[in-house]
C-alpha cells in the first residue's frame, strides 16, 4: 500500500472520530439542557403572606397558585400542594414570587426580627428630637454618655445625669421664632433637628417625654470624669448668684 493511500486512510480514520466525538457532546449539551429547563409545578406566592398567616387563609385569599419551576431553581422543602401544611402559620413574611417551603412555615411561632438596637436590661428605647445646640453640635454618637436637661423661660434645670445614648437618626430642618426685647420683634430661623434615641428605666422615659412636651431637652456630653448631679438649677432670679 502506497504511503499515499496510508495517509488517506488515516485522516478518513480522524475525521470520523471527531464527527464521533462532536456528535456525543452534542448528545450530552442536548441533555444537560433537557435537565435544566425540565420543571416541576410549585407552590408559589402570588400576593404576600404575613407572618402568623395560615397556609389555608392564604390559599382561600388566592395567594397561592402552581408555577413552573427548573429543577436546577428548586429550593429544599418545595411544596407542590397545600397539605403537608395544612393548620400551619407562616413564620415570617412571604413575598410575591416566592417559593412555598416548609422551613417557613410552623404551629403558629412567629419568628420575631431582631432589633437593631441592644437595649440594656430592664431598660427601654425612646427617642428626642434636638437641634444642633441641644445635642452638642453633632458631636453625641452611639455609645455616648449624656446628662438631660429641662430648659424653660422660668428655668434651666438637669433632669437625668446620665443615661446612654444608643443611636443617632435622620435629620430634619425645624422653624424656631425668636423675640427679642425690644419692641417684641420676631425672628424665624430655620435648625436641624435629629432623632436621638436613649436607654431608660419607665419612670425615666415618663420624664423625658413630659420635659419634651413642656419645654425643651437638652443634652450635655459626659466623660468618665464629669461630676454632674441633681441642683436647684438655674432661674432668672438666681442667674447671677
Amino acid at each position: 500500500m502506497s504511503r499515499r493511500v496510508i495517509l488517506l486512510t488515516v485522516a478518513v480514520l480522524v475525521a470520523a472520530a471527531g464527527t464521533f466525538l462532536v456528535f456525543l457532546y452534542v448528545q450530552g449539551a442536548d441533555t444537560r439542557a433537557e435537565d435544566r429547563f425540565e420543571t416541576v409545578d410549585v407552590l408559589t406566592a402570588v400576593a404576600p403572606i404575613e407572618a402568623g398567616e395560615t397556609i389555608d387563609s392564604a390559599q382561600a385569599a388566592g395567594k397561592l397558585q402552581l408555577s413552573p419551576v427548573a429543577q436546577d431553581d428548586l429550593l429544599p422543602g418545595y411544596q407542590t400542594s397545600t397539605e403537608n401544611l395544612a393548620g400551619l402559620t407562616a413564620t415570617t413574611r412571604i413575598f410575591t414570587g416566592e417559593q412555598i417551603i416548609s422551613d417557613k412555615f410552623g404551629g403558629g411561632e412567629i419568628e420575631e426580627a431582631p432589633s437593631a438596637l441592644t437595649i440594656p436590661k430592664d431598660n427601654v428605647a425612646i427617642s428626642v428630637n434636638l437641634t444642633d445646640p441641644a445635642r452638642v453640635a453633632g458631636f453625641v454618637n452611639p455609645g455616648s454618655q449624656v446628662a438631660i436637661f429641662h430648659n424653660t423661660s422660668a428655668y434651666s434645670r438637669m433632669l437625668l445625669p446620665r443615661v446612654t445614648v444608643l443611636g443617632v437618626g435622620s435629620t430634619t430642618p425645624a422653624a424656631t421664632t425668636t423675640t427679642t426685647a425690644e419692641g417684641g420683634a420676631q425672628t424665624v430661623e430655620t435648625l436641624p433637628r435629629t432623632l436621638l434615641t436613649i436607654a431608660v428605666d419607665q419612670r425615666d422615659a415618663e420624664k423625658v417625654q413630659l420635659a419634651a412636651l413642656t419645654g425643651e431637652v437638652a443634652f450635655a456630653l459626659l466623660t468618665d470624669a464629669s461630676d454632674v448631679g441633681p441642683g436647684p438649677g438655674a432661674t432668672p432670679d438666681n442667674l447671677f448668684k
